[in-house]
């Protein structure tokens, strides 16, 4: 049988047929029914689903996914649980895994990195493993066929912003603002500004991240990048009681604000 696409040829043929890319993101484990919402984001329109891994000191996310990763972290929810059912879900989109490099770390880059891949998951971001000592980890996670997804903030020098873009795989996920994750009523200047800088660049997709929280905002972004990456918005209310059909419900707005950018 031969293996899946890779995660970067998959959104970058979408790209090219016209399409912008919606990207949700759910914390494993945050909700009883976690994994009937990433099939109802999939139906809905989601072309890759970034899966965040329960994490005790989730320092690039604000209050929301901090909550999410606390709740599901009482429910035994554990590394191993979330790629167990990833591995049975049989998702038709591409997953990507948020974690944190404590826990590549404990268990080893090249184990993680194939533990991913046996559980299908095509793409890792891994927001606190600077580019200087990504090395080791990049390479396991191009040995398993895990596209290592790096972020380019706002305030990357042009110069380094080059040696990431040259050694990302997947996306570019270009973060929105400076700060953590969370819903802001405003679209910040520099989640536009931030994918303008990076368009034409590199042959992966760009997608903005962080502060993108309405629909609204996500067709304002895709008039300068490739798509959107949502977290905050959906998981909030996931935390509020809503159940998978209301998230599916939300995600169809996304995709529907995206499709007529």
């Amino acid at each position: 049988m031969a293996p899946p696409e890779r995660l970067g040829t998959v959104l970058a043929a979408k790209r090219e047929a016209g399409r912008k890319l919606f990207v949700p993101y759910v914390t494993a484990g945050c909700h009883p029914a976690w994994l009937e919402v990433l099939g109802e984001l999939a139906v809905a329109g989601a072309d890759a689903i970034e899966v965040g891994l329960p994490f005790s000191d989730p320092m690039m996310d604000g209050p929301t996914i901090q909550e999410a990763s606390r709740q599901a972290l009482e429910r035994g929810t554990t590394t191993a649980t979330v790629l167990d059912q990833l591995a049975r879900s049989d998702l038709p989109v591409p997953i990507v895994v948020m974690t944190y490099f404590n826990l590549v770390h404990r268990a080893g880059e090249a184990r993680f990195a194939g533990r991913l891949a046996a559980a299908g998951v095509r793409g890792a971001i891994v927001p606190d493993l600077p580019l200087e000592e990504s090395g080791p980890w990049r390479d396991a996670a191009e040995q398993a066929r895990v596209d290592p997804v790096l972020l380019v903030a706002p305030s990357t020098p042009p110069e380094r912003a080059e040696r990431i873009l040259a050694v990302a795989r997947g996306f570019v996920y270009a973060v929105g603002l400076m700060g953590v994750t969370g819903e802001r009523q405003a679209l910040a200047a520099s989640a536009t500004a931030v994918a303008e800088r990076l368009r034409g660049r590199s042959s992966l997709p760009v997608l903005v991240g962080v502060g993108v929280s309405t629909p609204a905002h996500a067709a304002q972004v895709a008039q300068v990048a490739d798509g959107v990456v949502v977290g905050s918005a959906l998981v909030r209310r996931l935390l509020e009681g809503d159940d998978p059909a209301a998230l599916g419900k939300l995600a169809r707005a996304f995709r529907a604000a995206l499709d007529d950018a």
